[in-house]
């Protein structure tokens, strides 16, 4: 009795957590999810673009002033300005009205509750 009792609850939480595993999985393959996505990685490769070209630009700066040095040019070499190094404020688009409007991008948050 008690073994069939334990297999029974057993198996019922195992439906359960699959259950719940599904649901999850389902709601982040949903179109919007998606593209919530999609946008999320383009921002970050473009914050990992911009720091390289950074970098670089810096770097080349940097091989400058030592090639004149080298050449005995004594042409004065400006460092790269510290605030280039930030990104610069989202651009905000002109929507249906007047008035300006931001567009960003919804997260999406699962709540459990939904599922009962």
């Amino acid at each position: 009795m008690f073994r069939r009792t334990f297999w029974f609850t057993a198996g019922a939480a195992a439906g359960v957590w699959a259950t719940t595993k599904v649901n999850r999985k389902l709601k982040q393959l949903t179109p919007e999810s998606l593209a919530a996505q999609a946008a999320n990685k383009a921002l970050e490769t473009g914050h990992r673009l911009k720091d390289f070209a950074l970098d670089v630009r810096a770097g080349m700066v940097q091989r400058e002033a030592e090639l004149e040095e080298a050449l005995g040019l004594d042409a004065p070499v400006e460092p790269v300005p510290a605030q280039t190094r930030e990104l610069p404020e989202p651009r905000r688009r002109l929507g249906p009205s007047s008035h300006q409007t931001t567009h960003a991008i919804p997260t999406i948050t699962y709540n459990r509750n939904e599922d009962h």
